[in-house]
């Protein structure tokens, strides 16, 4: 048996804990260079899409079956931005999001090299912006704390646990993000991921 484990093992790649169950997508933090000033941008999602309409994002979505998640992050970067991969000069992944809604998020950081001749796809994107990132260096968000809390379903098990009906459950604890910029709101997943990236350039 211990043979077995250590074949099992000795090429084996850590990734999340119950990933098989979770949704996963990638996205792209875009930056744009404009007269040596680098921006970040970003899109605001269209009124039509039944998830998240006219929130702020970045340019990514689900990751398929068979594909990896940097050509996800390629893929729907282009289908919403309308460009092509030449465009595109990817610098690195960063951290992975793991939101308290069972998704996965693989984020790129990345070069849009030309900006001029975008054909923004208008199904998902209503239009895009751009933010200079030492602004959003130098504006800190406005934060708010959150409490996620464990609420067992009424057929949960307390009977084979310790304590019973009286097991304290640990709650855990959510920051929400704000980045305010002109009248754009940055916030949810998308502010969560930017403070990371601001983080990392910034050591």
């Amino acid at each position: 048996m211990i043979k077995n484990i250590k074949n099992t093992l000795k090429n084996f790649t850590p990734y999340i804990n119950g990933h098989e169950t979770m949704k996963k997508a990638s996205v792209l933090i875009p930056i744009v260079s404009i007269n040596n000033v680098n921006h970040i941008l970003f899109e605001v999602r269209s009124e039509k899409l039944r998830s998240q309409p006219n929130e702020i994002s970045f340019p990514g979505g689900v990751i398929e079956k068979n594909e990896t998640p940097v050509e996800a992050c390629i893929r729907e970067t282009c289908e919403e931005l309308g460009t092509n991969p030449s465009n595109i000069e990817l610098i690195n992944e960063i951290d992975l999001f793991i939101s308290p809604a069972n998704i996965i998020i693989h984020p790129f950081v990345g070069i849009i090299k030309d900006i001029s001749d975008l054909n923004i796809n208008s199904d998902e994107v209503d239009h895009t912006f751009l933010v200079p990132i030492s602004y959003l260096i130098e504006n800190e968000p406005i934060c708010y704390k959150n409490k996620v809390q464990v609420v067992p379903n009424k057929d949960f098990p307390y009977d084979i646990i310790p304590n019973k009906n009286n097991y304290k459950f640990k709650p855990g604890i959510y920051d929400s993000l704000f980045y305010i910029y002109n009248d754009y709101v940055i916030w949810g997943i998308t502010g969560k991921i930017l403070e990371n990236f601001l983080n990392i350039i910034s050591k």
